[in-house]
């Protein structure tokens, strides 16, 4: 039996393939737009990020006394460790459909695997951001989630109390973000506390007397992607990603989670140079393994954790949504 040579693509076709798939990923990013972004190095040995805090030092409110030297103060410092994990998918592409189809087959796959990967990091780290400590429920007197009714929508009551939190907690308003760029660079923003909502959930929140929507924002309010509007010191971005806990209320209700939170709330990782690869294996390069060189694959694979970094500056709202 003749044997085949294993098929190379060219580097600056891969490439072209890298980058359409973070092309497309990126959009999806919304969760991820406000997070500290820390990197491990290749080669370190390790897949655990540490991320420091250190606490602030109580106000020096005693005088001094004369030829005295006080005791001083010492630093309190809280480390937060998270492991960074792989995560991946691959489509696989027949001969047959590759001369047949009159559609670039591999860019095709790209395309669509760009958005499962967007998507994927996307609900990785909103399901970091909902299991947060810190919650408001919709409603009198509620306390767990299961309490939510129907009816129980996001009021402008809620909103001032997480934005009192937020303030009495020292939570920073946010004055920059990730920009959707394939690096990581930032884009400055008006300061303000961010929202994540689902789209059911703007519904009301256009409802809120005084909210203002990004149409009626000053010309030097600068709009971010996905933007709604704003109420009190949040401004409010929508996705079809925010957390939904379905069939988690009073008769089985969907309940919305809405996400409020200052700066340095969250961050995210990924190793160095090893954050997200489009790997082709074209037709040809599978040994025996396809000894008729019958398929190809397309397949995308990333490295990635996020964690709270500091929970009393994240609360989430938990609510139903008008019918």
């Amino acid at each position: 039996m003749s044997q085949t040579n294993t098929t190379v693509i060219p580097a600056e076709v891969n490439n072209f393939y890298d980058r359409t798939l973070l092309y497309r990923a990126i959009p999806l990013f919304i969760h991820t737009k406000w997070a500290q972004i820390r990197d491990i190095p290749r080669k370190a040995g390790t897949t655990v990020i540490k991320f420091r805090r250190y606490g602030n030092l109580t106000a020096a409110t005693t005088a001094l006394s004369e030829g005295i030297t006080p005791a001083g103060s010492a630093l309190s410092i809280t480390d937060i460790t998270a492991t960074v994990l792989q995560y991946g998918d691959f489509i696989t592409v027949t001969d047959v459909l590759d001369y047949s189809s009159q559609d670039p087959i591999l860019m095709e796959a790209a395309e669509i695997l760009g958005d499962q990967m967007g998507d994927t990091i996307d609900q990785l780290t909103r399901d970091i951001l909902a299991a947060g400590t810190n919650k408001y429920f919709a409603g009198s007197g509620h306390t767990l989630r299961v309490q939510v009714a129907a009816g129980e929508i996001i009021t402008d009551a809620l909103i001032k109390k997480v934005v009192r939190l937020l303030k009495n907690n020292k939570a920073r308003r946010i004055t920059k973000m990730i920009n959707a760029t394939t690096g990581y660079n930032t884009t400055p923003v008006n300061a303000s506390y961010i929202g994540i909502c689902h789209p059911n959930t703007s519904y009301d929140l256009k409802a809120i007397t005084n909210f203002v929507p990004v149409e009626k924002y000053s010309s030097t309010m600068s709009v971010i992607e996905g933007e709604i509007g704003k109420y009190d010191e949040v401004r409010f971005v929508e996705t079809a990603n925010a957390k939904v806990f379905t069939g988690e209320g009073a008769s089985a209700i969907d309940v919305y989670a809405t996400l409020i939170f200052g700066s340095d709330a969250y961050g995210t990782t990924r190793i160095s140079g090893e954050a997200v690869q489009n790997i082709v294996k074209p037709l040809g390069s599978g040994g025996t393994a396809d000894p008729l060189n019958q398929r190809a694959t397309s397949g995308w694979k990333a490295t990635f954790v996020a964690k709270i970094l500091n929970d009393a500056f994240l609360v989430r709202i938990e609510h139903a949504v008008s019918a």
